[in-house]
């Protein structure tokens, strides 16, 4: 079931929002502020966010930047300001789509069918990854040869194949995989980046695919 959090600081919208969602089979949670819909999309991992601009603690565009800083995950805006300027600064942030309040439910609706199917056509092409010598399929979570993983390598190694060349920051992996009360723990990085390159790079002493950037985070190079 595809997950939806929508964000939005009118109980009454919520409310109807969560109904209509529902109804159509889609699980749903709703945040009233920025800081809560952070928080909420780091936990539970939504496929999709209806987000407002207009909230009472961050400005929409903040929590985009703030959710771009780790995921992909589709952003569809919906708010009163119909001023151009505020679609392009949602869109340039990160914003997949944008609705302008007055909307009909059926529109809205439809646009979420279509930035859900973009998403699972960009799965799709992302399905199997290779590593090296390896072939990694994402779908049935194999490996070409045998090569098992645990739950959480599996977790740690996904984020990295979805985002290919991209730097995932430490902050970002921890918070993924493990949750915010382990932001301090760097350690773990390391050992499971260890344990994934010993399964998967010929030469795990000089990995060419799961590198390290100092300080910074991790990157997968295709």
């Amino acid at each position: 079931m595809t997950r939806v959090l929508v964000v939005d600081d009118e109980p009454q919208l919520l409310r109807a929002l969560r109904v209509n969602l529902t109804a159509r089979q889609y699980e749903v949670a709703v945040a009233p502020d920025g800081g809560s819909a952070l928080r909420q999309a780091a936990e539970w991992h939504p496929d999709l966010i209806i987000l407002d601009l207009g909230l009472p603690d961050l400005d929409g565009v903040e929590v985009i930047q703030g959710l771009r800083g780790w995921t992909s995950i589709p952003i569809i805006v919906l708010s009163g300001r119909a001023d151009s300027s505020d679609k392009v600064d949602a869109l340039d942030a990160g914003a997949d789509d944008y609705v302008t309040k007055p909307f009909g439910i059926d529109e809205l609706m439809a646009r979420v069918r279509a930035v859900t199917r973009r998403t699972s056509r960009q799965e799709e092409e992302l399905a199997t990854v290779r590593v090296g010598e390896r072939i990694v399929d994402l779908t049935s979570k194999t490996i070409s040869g045998g090569v098992r993983l645990t739950p959480t390598e599996w977790h740690f190694l996904e984020i990295l194949l979805r985002n290919p060349g991209k730097l995932i920051s430490q902050r970002q992996l921890l918070t993924e995989v493990w949750g915010h009360a382990y932001l301090k723990e760097t350690h773990y990085l390391r050992q499971y980046m260890a344990q994934l390159r010993r399964k998967l790079e010929r030469d795990p002493a000089r990995p060419v695919h799961l590198l390290t950037e100092q300080g910074m985070g991790y990157r997968f190079q295709p």
